[in-house]
């Protein structure tokens, strides 16, 4: 099975956050996920990206593909808080 991590959309119109999950590559972006490993909210302020780095690196090591989007939001670091 091909895993991947990426973001899911949930909230209000105009104001959207979205859950890092994992999931198989071939499902859509609302569909059913694996795993919930993080919170991504685009209009806060502080430390708007929030991940279980424990569980991130699991699926990682495990063979888990980011998407794209996912990819260029972890390139600032800085915003990036883990949760132990």
């Amino acid at each position: 099975m091909a895993v991947t991590i990426r973001l899911m959309r949930f909230g209000k119109r105009k104001n959207p956050f979205y859950r890092i999950v994992v999931l198989d590559k071939r499902k859509k972006r609302d569909g059913a996920y694996i795993e919930k490993i993080g919170l991504y909210r685009p209009f806060e302020i502080k430390a708007n990206i929030l991940i279980e780095k424990n569980r991130f690196d699991y699926w990682i090591e495990k063979g888990a593909e980011l998407s794209d989007g996912l990819q260029r939001l972890l390139k600032n670091k800085k915003q990036i808080s883990y949760k132990a």
